[in-house]
């Protein structure tokens, strides 16, 4: 029976997408059943990338940013400074505390990472039906995408790509698209929403919460605290 490893969170710092890509793919080409499941945190500049799936019409305008064809799912999104992107190099055949971690679990687990976070700074996520990723729960701007999600899972288990969430953004460029394949989509960062808080500390954050819900199987677990 193999026997669920600790994540190792790795700091790639400011990095360029498709290095950072490519070796995701080399990673989980090489990687054994005893290989640590890894979490990697990073800053990418300015980047539009595109899921298998996706529409190149959703391009709206490149404006000279770089847009990158991937093998995640999903549709059109943008990567930049200010942002957090964590990449989770798992493998879901592992068994874990409450048995083993299905692909719509693992989604789960990791959309619930974001709301808690966003919870510690007294601010509500919510999950919209059909449409990955994380969305402002109320107010004036509810429905706005705060949180993006694309995932790659391969036949034997193992997963890359991840999820990013919007701090301190220059957000122009999600205009220049159909973010995720809507049209008029708002997209919003924790600035917008008036949370000043530095990328690092919101990086540590989203990780910590990922490490703790993916340690085991089962239903997500929401945060303790409440919203002020």
């Amino acid at each position: 029976m193999q026997v669920a490893l600790p994540a190792l969170v790795r700091e790639l710092g400011r990095a360029d997408y498709e290095p950072v890509f490519a070796a995701m793919r080399a990673f989980t080409d090489a990687r054994k059943a005893d290989t640590p499941d890894e979490l990697w945190i990073v800053e990418h500049p300015p980047v539009f990338t595109l899921g298998l799936g996706a529409d190149r019409s959703h391009v709206l305008a490149d404006h000279a940013v770089p847009v990158v064809q991937t093998d995640r799912g999903g549709e059109v999104t943008f990567h930049g400074p200010g942002q957090v992107v964590i990449y989770l190099l798992m493998d879901l055949r592992r068994n874990k505390p409450g048995g083993k971690l299905y692909a719509r679990q693992f989604v789960g687990k990791i959309e619930q990472a974001v709301i808690n976070t966003l919870a510690a700074y007294n601010l509500g996520g919510e999950r919209i039906a059909g449409a990955p990723g994380i969305y402002i729960a109320a107010g004036p701007r509810k429905g706005a995408k705060i949180a993006a999600l694309g995932l790659k899972v391969r036949g034997n288990g193992c997963t890359y790509h991840g999820v990013s969430l919007n701090v301190a953004m220059d957000l122009a460029p999600f205009s220049w698209i159909n973010p995720c394949g809507y049209a008029g989509l708002e997209t919003v960062d924790m600035r917008t929403m008036g949370v000043n808080v530095t990328l690092a500390e919101v990086q540590h954050k989203l990780a910590a919460e990922l490490v703790q819900q993916l340690a085991t199987a089962g239903t997500p677990s929401a945060p303790n605290n409440e919203l002020n």
